[in-house]
C-alpha cells in the first residue's frame, strides 16, 4: 500500500532533524500512568479545557471521517476537561507535512501515520514513548492480536500503538478459471502451472504493476518461503536462498508469457483496470478489493495461502498505529485520549468502512467481520501467518521507511518484467540495502 511507502527527502529530513537536535538520540523515560492525567494540568481541575490536537490520516473512504469525527465528540463529551480538535490529513506531501510541523514545533500532540512514522520520528527524538500506555492496556486485559503490540518496540520503548493491519492477498477471477478449467493454486508449482493455463491471446495469468503494489507480490512470495530481506541479527540478508527461489519463481513466469511485461510500466490502479476487464486472473490486493469491481464482485476469489517449496505459508502486511509527540503540553490527556481511541473505534469499520483491519481481538469478533466471509476468512487464515518487512527481526526500524521508499524493491520488481538476470538484480539491490543499513 502505497500509504506505508516513505520518499525520503534527505534535505527535509536533515532539516527536521536539525530542527529537534535538541532531542535527537535520546529517548524520554516514560511518565506516570495514565490515569495520572488530571495531575498534570492543575488548572483541568478548574473546569479549564485541556486542548489536544489529533492529526488523523485519511484511512477510508469519506464516510471513514464523518465516523472518526463523531468519536472524537463522543471522546469530547465523556472527557469534558479535554477537548480533542481532529484533523483530517492527505496523504498528498503527508511527511513533508509532519516533518514541517515537527522541525516548526507545531507538532499535534497525537496521530495516526504510515507504517514506520513513529520509528522514523522517534530516531529524531520527535515521539514520546508510551511504555505506561501499553502497561495499563495490558493491566486491564491484553485485547490485541498476536505480534502486534510489541512490534512498536524502539530502542527498548514502546514508540506507538497499532490500531490497524494492512496485509496483501491474491485474488483471482472465477470465471476465467472455470473457463480454462483451471483451480485455485495451493502449491507454488501450481500457482505457475495455472498462471501459464490462464495466458496467451493477450491475456496473462498474473498482472503485476511496477510502482510499489509491484513490490508487494516480491514481499509476500519471499515471506510465504519463509525468506526475508534481514536475519534475525537485523542483518541485511537478501541473497539467502528462499529470496533466491521467490525471485525465481517470478522469472519464470514471466519468461512463460504468465505476467504481462508492459506491466512494469503499470500503477496499482492500471493493474486493477486490466484484471477487471479480463486480461489477467490473478492480483495481489489489500482486504476488501472485491468492493473496487463491483460488477464483478461475485467473480472475484480469494486464494487459500500458497504452501512455498519447504512447506511454510506467508505474506506481506503493515501494522498501522498511533503515536505521541514530545511536542506536547499535555502528555497525560494525550496518553488517555489515546488509550480511549483504542479501545472505542470499532465505529471505523463498522460504520467508517475501513479496508485494513483491526489489531482489537474483541473487535473482530463483531457480526461485521464474523459474517462477511471475505473478512473472515482474510482474519483466519491470513493475518496469522502475516510477517512485515523486518522479518524475521522481531521488531520494526527506521531504515524501513528508506529501503521501501528509495524504490529499492520497485526498481527490482520492473527489473524482473523486462526479463533482466535475476542473480544480477538481486546483487543490485542488496548493495543498496547494505548501504543503507551502513553495512560494508
Amino acid at each position: 500500500m502505497k500509504k506505508t511507502m516513505l520518499v525520503l527527502l534527505t534535505t527535509v529530513l536533515a532539516a527536521s532533524a536539525a530542527g529537534c537536535s535538541g532531542d535527537a538520540g535520546q529517548q524520554s523515560q516514560p511518565s506516570g500512568s495514565v490515569q495520572d492525567a488530571a495531575k498534570s494540568n492543575p488548572s483541568a481541575g478548574n473546569g479549564a479545557k485541556v486542548e489536544l490536537q489529533f492529526w488523523d490520516m485519511v484511512w477510508g473512504p469519506p464516510e471513514y471521517i464523518d465516523t472518526a469525527k463523531a468519536l472524537v465528540d463522543q471522546f469530547n463529551s465523556e472527557n469534558p476537561n479535554i477537548k480533542v480538535s481532529y484533523q483530517s490529513t492527505p496523504w498528498n506531501n503527508w511527511y513533508q507535512t509532519f516533518t514541517s510541523a515537527i522541525a516548526a514545533g507545531t507538532a499535534p500532540d497525537i496521530s495516526t501515520g504510515a507504517g514506520y512514522q513513529a520509528f522514523q520520528f522517534s530516531q529524531m527524538g520527535a515521539i514520546l514513548p508510551i511504555d505506561d500506555v501499553v502497561d495499563d492496556l495490558k493491566k486491564n486485559g491484553d485485547d490485541f492480536l498476536p505480534n502486534t503490540v510489541d512490534l512498536m518496540k524502539y530502542d527498548n520503548h514502546y514508540v506507538a500503538l497499532p490500531w490497524a493491519i494492512d496485509i496483501r492477498v491474491p485474488y483471482y477471477r472465477k470465471d476465467l478459471f472455470q473457463q480454462a478449467g483451471v483451480t485455485p493454486p495451493k502449491t507454488w508449482e501450481e500457482l505457475r502451472a495455472a498462471a501459464k493455463k490462464l495466458s496467451g491471446n493477450g491475456k496473462y495469468g498474473m498482472v503485476m504493476p511496477g510502482d510499489t503494489g509491484g513490490t508487494h507480490y516480491v514481499f509476500s512470495l519471499m515471506l510465504n518461503n519463509n525468506g526475508g530481506l534481514f536475519n534475525k541479527d537485523k542483518k541485511v540478508d537478501f541473497l539467502n536462498s528462499r529470496n533466491v527461489e521467490a525471485v525465481q519463481l517470478l522469472a519464470d513466469m514471466v519468461k512463460d508469457g504468465s505476467i504481462n511485461p508492459a506491466g512494469a510500466g503499470f500503477t496499482g490502479d492500471d493493474a486493477t483496470k486490466s484484471f477487471g476487464q479480463g486480461d489477467a486472473a490473478i492480483i495481489i490486493k489489500n482486504p476488501g478489493f472485491p468492493a473496487q469491481l463491483p460488477e464483478l464482485k461475485d467473480k472475484i476469489g480469494l486464494m487459500d495461502p500458497l504452501t512455498g517449496p519447504h512447506g511454510e505459508k506467508g505474506t506481506i502486511y503493515w501494522i498501522n498505529n498511533i503515536m505521541l509527540y514530545k511536542q506536547s503540553k499535555h502528555p497525560q490527556e494525550a496518553k488517555q485520549f489515546m488509550k480511549w481511541w483504542s479501545q472505542n473505534n470499532k465505529a471505523l469499520w463498522t460504520k467508517g468502512h475501513v479496508t485494513q483491519l483491526p489489531v482489537k481481538k474483541s473487535f473482530t469478533e463483531d457480526p461485521y467481520f464474523k459474517d462477511d466471509p471475505e473478512r473472515k476468512e482474510i482474519l483466519e487464515k491470513w493475518i496469522p501467518i502475516g510477517k512485515t518487512t523486518a522479518y524475521p527481526y522481531p521488531a520494526v526500524f527506521p531504515e524501513l521507511n528508506e529501503i521501501e521508499g528509495e524504490g529499492v524493491m520497485q526498481t527490482l520488481t520492473q527489473e524482473i518484467m523486462l526479463g533482466k538476470d535475476p542473480k544480477a538484480i538481486m546483487d543490485k539491490a542488496n548493495q543498496t540495502m547494505k548501504s543503507i543499513m551502513k553495512e560494508k
